[in-house]
């Protein structure tokens, strides 16, 4: 079947300037950035990345990818050096037709937004940028953030089009994702709205266009619910496990044939970049008055401290080896940031413990070996619930803290299900 020709990029307006890209990402050597450059580029568009990051840059230009992305590294050979061209010099923007903002919005150590990050990068990409251009923030932001940016800008004859368009993917399914979920986009003006839907009109199956508003609270409202979610599981969890319940075993019979029970997820560590980082964004919105997102950070961020004091009750740790398998803040990708199981382990060595690390994905020269994990101690902890731990044996006399129930055989505890 021919591949279908991808049109060029024109914008809504007449514009005296001939642009060398379609588009320029800043933070384009990213976990957010680098996927969605990928995408436009597999569809013919011309892309800059602009990034700070000199050892990714190296990878990337020799057609490997810096972090676990499925289905990236094939598209990534495919344009590289063609369609697809990275910077160091983050003012080649001024290239760009559309100049997409992708870098990260993290929280201080209050847990209030550190918006200065965002709009310090503004100020020094401000002479690159032309009221001609598209520019689109793509980072999750704190709501009026799109607003102090145009301010930023300053006053111009022709109104600056800025829009906004959250990334709602889960990290390391970018590709796949961006070509299946809606995008939303908002504008400050309708000329900013247009140009930037027909940017991602591109590479979605649909583009919903709404106000300002509503667009900055859709990603805000997506994370904190879902970590509101998991510290439901999570609460569940430590209520059957104190009741000496299985909570995998107690949740597929939940589950099973009972529809409005099908979204309750597993127990486990809820962690990573953007979950707990978006609801206390949310709550610092909201002038600090969140007591469900309040609420669900104590769970979630309480559950390594469940998991020792249970274990402490159990055993005297200064006397145990403890193996901590799977150091990424999630199953099947390589990133560590945020990653729980970093506060497990410090909590385990507070009270004696003798712990090792070991990821499938990620590497530290302190990791170990899943192998000599399982050969070494008596207590097993699975951090992030990776494939390869599916099928693992272990030890007869080996404790094994499985939250996830990433090592239960699906038709295992299936046949202990139909026996209750």
């Amino acid at each position: 079947m021919a591949k279908a020709k991808i049109s060029p990029l024109k914008s809504t307006t007449k514009s005296s300037k001939t642009f060398k890209y379609d588009i320029a990402i800043v933070g384009g050597l990213g976990h957010v950035g680098l996927p969605l450059g990928l995408v436009f580029a597999d569809k013919g568009l011309k892309v800059l990345l602009c990034d700070l990051d000199a050892k990714k840059a190296e990878l990337v230009n020799a057609g490997e990818m810096p972090f676990v992305e499925y289905g990236s590294e094939e598209i990534l050979k495919k344009v590289i050096g063609k369609n697809l061209t990275v910077s160091l010099d983050n003012s080649k923007i001024s290239d760009a037709e559309y100049v997409i903002l992708t870098i990260g919005t993290p929280v201080d150590e209050y847990l209030n937004p550190k918006l200065r990050t965002f709009l310090d990068l503004a100020q020094t990409l401000k002479n690159d940028l032309s009221p001609e251009q598209t520019i689109i923030v793509r980072s999750t932001v704190f709501p009026k953030t799109c607003e102090q940016l145009q301010r930023l800008l300053g006053a111009s004859p022709t109104p600056w089009k800025i829009a906004y368009c959250p990334e709602r993917i889960v990290q390391g399914y970018a590709v796949k994702e961006l070509s299946e979920l809606p995008q939303v986009i908002a504008g400050l003006t309708e000329e900013a709205t247009r140009s930037a839907e027909k940017l991602f009109e591109k590479i979605s199956p649909k583009v919903i266009t709404a106000s300002m508003e509503e667009t900055e609270l859709v990603k805000l409202f997506c994370n904190a619910w879902r970590y509101i979610q998991f510290a439901a599981s999570n609460q569940f969890y430590m209520i059957a496990k104190n009741y000496g319940v299985d909570f995998n075993r107690l949740r597929q019979v939940m589950t099973d044939g009972y529809g409005r029970a099908a979204s309750l997820p597993t127990a486990g560590f809820a962690a990573g970049p953007c979950l707990l980082k978006d609801t206390m964004q949310l709550a610092a919105f909201n002038s600090n008055s969140f007591d469900l997102g309040y609420g669900a950070m104590k769970v979630n961020e309480g559950l390594p401290q469940f998991i020792v004091e249970d274990l402490r009750r159990r055993y005297v740790l200064n006397l145990c080896k403890v193996g901590i398998l799977g150091m990424a803040f999630k199953a099947d990708i390589d990133d560590i940031r945020d990653s729980l199981s970093y506060k497990l382990g410090k909590l385990l060595r507070f009270h004696g413990a003798d712990v090792y690390y070991s990821d499938e994905y990620a590497s530290d020269p302190t990791f170990v070996t899943k192998e000599k994990i399982l050969s070494t101690c008596n207590v097993v902890i699975i951090g992030a619930p990776h494939q390869a731990y599916k099928n693992l044996n272990f030890p007869k006399f080996t404790e094994v803290v499985d939250l996830w129930g990433a090592c239960q055989k699906k038709d295992e505890l299936s046949q202990r299900v139909s026996k209750a």
